[in-house]
């Protein structure tokens, strides 16, 4: 009975540690990250920010149907009247002033002006005289239009829109920039498991090493200094577990609050292998990434925006000018259907204009500075894009460089771990100094911890060549999101 209840608090202690750590691959974790972290739903708000700006941009360009209005204008005061012997006498006034004014208009990007078509109607109460009157106008349209200005609608609706793109392209760079972060979280945890391992692992031979060494020394068969020795290790081991452990659980806490967790699981990290071989050309990786990247739309966007503000300095230093004009229908009454019936023409047309006659150079200073911003700024995107295909050679390079790199190291680590295997046997069998025997467990947990290394620098190199390109190569498509 005693030994079936000492089984049964051995199993509930097991069961108990395995529900308190939860295991994830690298995958698991770059999805969780990419789903639940803060900086991937900061993502997902400043692209539904970029979507309501963009159509409140296309709104701007549809027919806009508005009413305005002032109900009540009521005033009661003293105005100053001026007599026919030209004197002023202040009179007392009561009276109501109300208007409604129906408007539809419509953007005219083409132009730079507006076209509407409106309808409004005024009453007037005079509370002194007990009188109502009402004037309106049932129909009239009309056109706003600058003349030989600069056209703010005609570039707004070419940069708007690569605006727009920018926006959508940036979220899926900031997914695959989360995922970046993730992986590099994801190994410092690794690192820091690996090491704990290496260190429990190393803590566990130095004590059964000491103890065999004990026996040895009271055989004769090894010396007081090398005993030391092996006992130093042992306390090396010790503190080196430890440091491991802290290490370990700093590394955890990074990686939940990145990941946006308050899970109170332990993670515990596979090992992820290199990605399956696959070829990386340099000139798909250039052109994905011209075609994909945020910054490459937005160097056109620079581009434009410039030639916007020289265009804007040369015409608004010159002649300027607009045309306002309507045509409609009036009339007046004492009820609201007199102003409709046989309504008289309305018309009004102005033309007003500025021409700068003397600014003593003003406006010819303000073009230049125009023309040399233009200029820098195209010199500025020439040295960005150098800058650009720059970092996608290079990534590619060392991408290619790395995949080799992980499969050298994988390879060292098994050669290493077989030969302090052997080199502990020989040891155990008095057939090897605690000199060489310390120098292959140093040499193992090297070579283990190099590859664990060598696979952290080929999975970030991996991550931030999607994030360059903005393109997947392993199934060779372009990278998209659903927000």
């Amino acid at each position: 009975m005693r030994h079936f209840f000492f089984l049964f608090l051995i199993c509930f202690k097991f069961s108990w540690v395995t529900a308190q750590v939860q295991r994830y691959t690298l995958a698991e974790v770059v999805q969780l990250a990419r789903e639940q972290s803060i900086a991937s739903k900061q993502a997902a708000t400043k692209k539904k920010t970029n979507y309501w700006q963009y159509r409140s941009f296309v709104a701007d360009y549809k027919p806009q149907l508005s009413l305005g209005g002032k109900v009540p204008g009521f005033t009661r005061s003293y105005i100053e009247v001026v007599q026919p012997d030209g004197t002023i006498s202040f009179q007392p006034v009561s009276y109501n002033n109300s208007l409604l004014n129906l408007s539809l208009s419509q953007n005219i990007a083409a132009t730079g002006g507006t076209i509407f078509v409106q309808q409004e109607l005024q009453r007037f109460d005079d509370f002194a005289r007990d009188k109502t009157s009402y004037n309106g106008v049932p129909f009239e349209i009309g056109i706003s239009q600058p003349l030989l200005r600069f056209n703010e609608m005609k570039w707004i609706r070419k940069i708007e829109p690569l605006k727009f793109q920018e926006g959508n392209q940036q979220f899926i760079a900031s997914l695959e920039e989360v995922a970046l972060n993730a992986t590099g979280y994801y190994f410092d945890l690794l690192v820091a498991q690996v090491n704990l391992q290496i260190a429990e692992k190393n803590r566990s031979n130095n004590d059964t090493l000491y103890k065999i060494a004990q026996q040895k020394l009271q055989l004769g068969k090894i010396s007081q200094n090398d005993l030391l020795q092996l006992q130093m290790g042992l306390l090396t081991a010790q503190k080196d577990f430890s440091s491991a452990e802290q290490a370990t659980a700093v590394a955890s806490l990074q990686l939940k609050m990145y990941l946006g967790s308050r899970d109170e699981k332990t993670p515990e990290l596979d090992i992820p292998v290199e990605a399956i071989e696959f070829d990386i050309s340099t000139q798909l990786a250039l052109q994905e990434a011209f075609a994909n990247r945020a910054d490459a739309i937005g160097f056109r966007r620079r581009i434009l925006e410039a030639e916007r503000e020289t265009l804007r300095a040369r015409k608004e230093n010159g002649l300027n000018a607009s045309l306002q004009a309507t045509f409609g229908l009036s009339n007046q009454g004492n009820r609201p259907a007199e102003v409709y019936k046989n309504p008289q023409d309305r018309e009004f047309v102005e033309l007003q204009f500025t021409l700068p006659i003397m600014t003593w150079g003003r406006n010819k200073a303000r073009t230049e500075i125009a023309k040399a911003n233009q200029e820098f700024v195209q010199q500025s995107v020439e040295q960005d894009k150098l800058t650009f295909e720059q970092q996608i050679f290079t990534q590619v390079t060392l991408l290619q460089m790395l995949q080799k790199q992980a499969k050298l190291t994988k390879l060292t680590d098994g050669i290493a771990a077989s030969r302090y295997q052997i080199a502990r046997d020989r040891f155990i069998l008095s057939d090897l100094s605690v000199t060489d025997l310390g120098i292959a467990m140093q040499e193992k947990d090297r070579a283990r911890r190099d590859y664990i290394l060598a696979l952290r620098d080929y999975w970030q190199s991996y991550y931030s060549l999607r994030l360059l390109t903005l393109y997947d190569f392993e199934k060779n498509e372009k990278i998209r999101y659903k927000s």
